[in-house]
């Protein structure tokens, strides 16, 4: 087993691009994250808009400790900062990241947006990087996020009970999910199929 080295780099297809988060993306992210007030969402990791610079600290940090690799997500056409995503838990000796920390302005929500990303991200994943697996995890009341993990062919694992605290302080349940290399390619056409019959 290779042990993968995440460093950081810039995804794009053209229509989408994944940018090294830096806190020169502050007021981009306070814009997108107030696209719907998502931080209103009990379930969610959004920041609230005055919470936006310490929300980009906490990643940044976590980047320096080897453990997160965040992202910003840029509509390639207008610049738009729509969201952010990361690579995160990652373990290089057993080859392993797993994907989350994900939101986006809610007007892009159910777009093409999040197939493109995931896209981009498990194909540096699992072609570029070596990993044999890939990993989600969301709260067990996220049902919009397990689908959207579910669409992408993802396994579901299990669910860790009383795993961590939510912005409110109740405890949640964490539902777990998996992609092995070896089921990559069935994965990769399928995203492919999705994103060339979608409308937008």
């Amino acid at each position: 087993m290779n042990r993968i080295h995440v460093e950081p780099i810039t995804l794009s297809d053209g229509r989408l691009t994944l940018q090294p988060l830096t806190m020169d993306h502050e007021s981009g992210l306070r814009v997108a994250a107030a696209d719907g007030s998502l931080w209103n969402i009990r379930v969610s990791n959004v920041p609230e808009p005055d919470n936006t610079r310490q929300y980009l600290e906490t990643a940044l940090k976590a980047w320096e400790s080897g453990n997160r690799l965040p992202f910003v997500v840029i509509n390639a056409d207008s610049q738009e900062i729509i969201g952010t995503t990361s690579y995160h838990d990652i373990l290089p000796n057993v080859g392993r990241v797993e994907i989350g920390f994900t939101w986006y302005a809610k007007s892009w929500q159910r777009s093409h947006v999040n197939t493109t990303a995931k896209l981009l991200l498990l194909t540096h994943a699992f072609e570029t990087l070596g990993c044999s697996v890939v990993g989600w995890r969301t709260d067990n009341f996220n049902y919009a996020s397990q689908r959207a993990i579910e669409r992408l062919g993802a396994h579901k694992d299990g669910v860790i009970r009383s795993h961590g605290l939510r912005r409110d302080g109740t405890t949640r349940d964490t539902v777990m999910y998996s992609l092995l290399k070896g089921e990559w390619p069935e994965v990769k056409a399928q995203l492919l199929y999705l994103l060339a019959h979608h409308k937008n």
